[in-house]
């Protein structure tokens, strides 16, 4: 029984796929991933035991820029991922029992599975998408170009045809609730990381009271201008320390102050219980393992969908929105969520959390 998982995307789309590709392979399942060609994924997938097959461009590449992508951009990278995919999938799923399709609109995934007479499912971290207008916009042509090579009609509506009649929803339902019909909600998809944190890290959380972590992941143009600075000064308005996720955005010290420490790549399942407070970008994994963590959040939301995990965490009493952080709203934001009735609320929450929507997505696909 094998399985090809399909993804195009930031880490917050290839590492929930890869927790996936575990649990298959737990079932006694062979699983390849189809991701971006990004070192650090290939580094999370050869931890995770998954072998990679690249597709597409790096993320890095389009992303990394001083200024965030066009709609030009846009218009260029849509048909150089349809065709990517139609001449990877052919020959990599002949013989799968079924392709798995998440992140970036993965128009091209079905239409092989149907020409291979093989199983479908996409899904989705959250509810929202393109408009049909602009996904036929960017996709429709080029997704019917390479249809009609491998002899399949051509089809009227993008996204209606690779989310299917019923599309999953791997979210947890406290976090992001299905408010739409067409979805099934199966939990959030984990890769679980067991790796103990660097030595110097646990010396720096050993050494004071819990810190206020800062990260905006992949956010690169996206992230806000000063951040870094703001949520320092912000946290040192209260006392306290401050862990900085370096991430795209290379956020960085503003001085040599010891009560400030740097840090890549972490296992976030550990560090978060740790810390006082997570300010982050509102992406749908780091909103969820911070609520799994019983940790309060003050979200910055930057585009798509994290407005909506801010909107939510706000609403649950375990932590904070700010759409538009300046040294003050920070300093509020922070008076919010490091606030004792906060963190009771943000640990009252934590046991509620699905985060095992892996192994009903492996019964699903293995039945």
């Amino acid at each position: 029984m094998r399985f090809v998982l399909l993804t195009w995307g930031s880490r917050g789309d290839v590492e929930p796929l890869a927790g996936l590709a575990v649990r298959l392979q737990q079932y006694g399942a062979e699983v390849v991933l189809c991701a971006p060609p990004d070192e650090e994924f290939q580094v999370l997938l050869d931890r995770a035991g998954v072998p990679l097959v690249p597709l597409g461009p790096s993320v890095r590449s389009v992303v990394n820029n001083p200024k965030p992508p066009t709609r030009e951009d846009a218009l260029r990278l849509a048909p150089d991922l349809v065709a990517a995919r139609f001449a990877v999938l052919p020959k990599l799923a002949q013989g799968a029992k079924a392709i798995v399709a998440t992140g970036l609109m993965p128009a091209g995934a079905r239409d092989v599975a149907d020409k291979l007479g093989i199983g479908y499912a996409f899904a989705s971290f959250h509810t929202l998408g393109l408009p049909a207008a602009k996904t036929n916009e960017l996709y429709l042509e080029a997704l019917n170009s390479n249809r009609s090579a491998i002899g399949l009609p051509p089809v009227d509506d993008v996204r209606s045809y690779v989310r299917t009649e019923q599309s999953w929803l791997a979210a947890d339902p406290t976090l992001w609730p299905a408010d739409v019909d067409d979805v099934l909600q199966i939990g959030a998809w984990t890769l679980p990381d067991h790796r103990p944190l660097p030595a110097d890290l646990e010396a720096f959380l050993d050494a004071g009271e819990p810190p206020v972590y800062v990260g905006f992941g992949s956010m690169a143009a996206h992230a806000p201008k000063d951040i870094a600075r703001l949520t320092i000064e912000a946290a040192r308005a209260h006392g306290r320390r401050v862990l900085l996720g370096r991430g795209w955005a290379e956020l960085a010290a503003i001085d040599d102050r010891k009560d400030t420490f740097e840090i890549g790549e972490v296992n976030q399942q550990a560090l978060f219980p740790r810390v006082a407070t997570v300010i982050h970008h509102g992406g749908a994994g780091t909103t969820t393992t911070a609520a799994k963590a019983g940790t309060p959040q003050l979200v910055v939301p930057r585009l798509v969908d994290q407005p909506r995990w801010a909107a939510r965490v706000a609403e649950l009493g375990i932590g904070y929105q700010d759409s538009d952080p300046t040294l003050e709203s920070l300093s509020a934001g922070l008076s919010v969520t490091l606030a004792p009735e906060t963190l009771a609320r943000a640990q009252a929450v934590a046991p509620t959390i699905d985060t095992d929507g892996t192994t009903r997505a492996a019964e699903l696909l293995v039945s």
